[in-house]
């Protein structure tokens, strides 16, 4: 009886001989293992040797390249043949050229999905289309031998091979948004995040289905760690549709009660002593509230924003940067008063409303907030800088000029 044989592309590469993971292959012969993957991304169309040399000997040299690559193939074809009896005649040579042939019943989930790809273009039924979308999240683990050394063209085929994925991910969640089902929509951005963690949209659309399935909490702990994600690894800010997401996530859920002591209990804040941190989004509200305010009433806040770079001007490393952010918020949050409020504005900026106070206060309690952050942070060589001025008026042009170029620079 023959072997079953699977050769997996995606996220690793692999080979299975009747479901068993061998690792003799990658273990003995990387550049045996690079060779059958180019081979295989070709899809059995001949890739001359030139191509193969300049390839996988791309910073070599050798005296005789054409009887390397034979030595490498001849060497190749015996330990496929000690995986598999057969599987070495998979690589064939043609003319100046070699190609990939599949053995019968052997399956490559990178040419499954190409199938999969191509009859989701031409059109098919709804419950074709949730098989076949179904089959591609359990054949798609992660991008085109992203855990594996990838060469310029496994680069490009991944980029190609991940926006077909994402868009028939995202038109089965159309599919499944017109039939109302948010636990199968929670399902596939769930799955689809772990290929891409960073994708906008899987996010809203997995927050919105919470939403929905009345676990707004769980948005909101989504939310929260997009952000993060956003700050710890890209050095960001959310997207501006992210933002705004946050206020839908605020006032989901809620249902409204006329009577006075109702309102009252929802609006009332809890008995805490800190400073109000609040999502950027929050913050632009309050500020333009306040400004609308300052104008009726002739009345005066101050903004204040504090920034940390390093001594030495160098780009500090975002993981750092975020724990040192971390302690920064939480020391503003319990040394500035309860009616002021604070913001991350930026990946290594925070920005605060500070009611009642004027220059000399501002400045007072910013020097206040800097000797606490030295002694948690003295030995971290960061530069501690701030900014202090009014909303209305004759707002410090450094505070202005700091706020456009952060704002520009996202």
């Amino acid at each position: 009886m023959a072997d079953i044989v699977r050769i997996q592309m995606m996220d690793t590469f692999a080979i299975y001989i009747n479901e068993r993971k061998i690792d003799l292959l990658v273990n003995k012969s990387r550049k045996g293992a690079s060779l059958i993957q180019l081979l295989i991304s070709h899809r059995g169309s001949p890739v001359p040797n030139s191509r193969l040399l300049s390839t996988l000997w791309s910073e070599e040299k050798s005296s005789n390249p054409e009887n390397a690559l034979k030595t490498l193939v001849s060497r190749l074809r015996t330990l496929l043949n000690q995986i598999s009896p057969d599987l070495g005649s998979c690589v064939v040579a043609d003319r100046g050229a070699y190609h990939w042939e599949c053995l019968p019943g052997m399956t490559v989930d990178m040419y499954e999905i190409d199938d999969i790809l191509a009859k989701l273009e031409n059109g098919v039924t709804e419950a074709e289309q949730r098989s076949l979308c179904e089959k591609l999240l359990d054949l798609y683990p992660g991008d085109l031998l992203q855990n594996n050394e990838r060469n310029e063209w496994a680069v490009v085929e991944a980029a190609s091979l991940h926006e077909g994925y994402m868009k028939a991910v995202l038109g089965y969640i159309d599919l499944l948004k017109i039939q109302g089902e948010h636990k199968g929509i929670v399902s596939v951005c769930r799955r689809a995040l772990e290929v891409d963690q960073f994708h906008d949209r899987l996010h809203i659309e997995l927050m919105t289905a919470l939403i929905h399935m009345n676990r707004t909490g769980e948005a909101m702990q989504q939310y929260k760690h997009v952000v993060e994600l956003d700050y710890c690894y890209l050095g960001v800010q959310p997207s501006q549709e992210m933002q705004e997401f946050y206020k839908h996530i605020v006032t989901a859920g809620k249902t409204l009660d006329f009577s006075l002591q109702a309102i009252r209990n929802e609006l009332r804040e809890n008995d805490k002593h800190d400073a109000y941190v609040c999502e950027y989004a929050v913050f632009k509200e309050i500020y333009n509230l306040q400004m609308r305010n300052l104008e009726r009433m002739g009345t005066t806040m101050f903004l204040a924003i504090v920034m940390i770079r390093p001594y030495d001007n160098q780009v500090m490393d975002n993981i750092r940067q975020n724990s040192i952010m971390n302690g920064l918020m939480q020391i503003l949050s319990q040394n500035l008063r309860k009616g002021d409020i604070i913001t991350r504005f930026a990946p290594a900026m925070c920005a605060m409303l500070l009611p009642t106070v004027n220059y000399a206060t501002g400045h007072m309690v910013l020097e206040r907030i800097k000797r606490v952050f030295y002694r948690q942070y003295p030995n971290s060589n960061i530069v501690f800088d701030y900014r202090v001025g009014p909303l209305d008026g004759e707002v410090d042009d450094d505070i202005t000029n700091e706020l456009k170029d952060e704002e520009s620079a996202e």
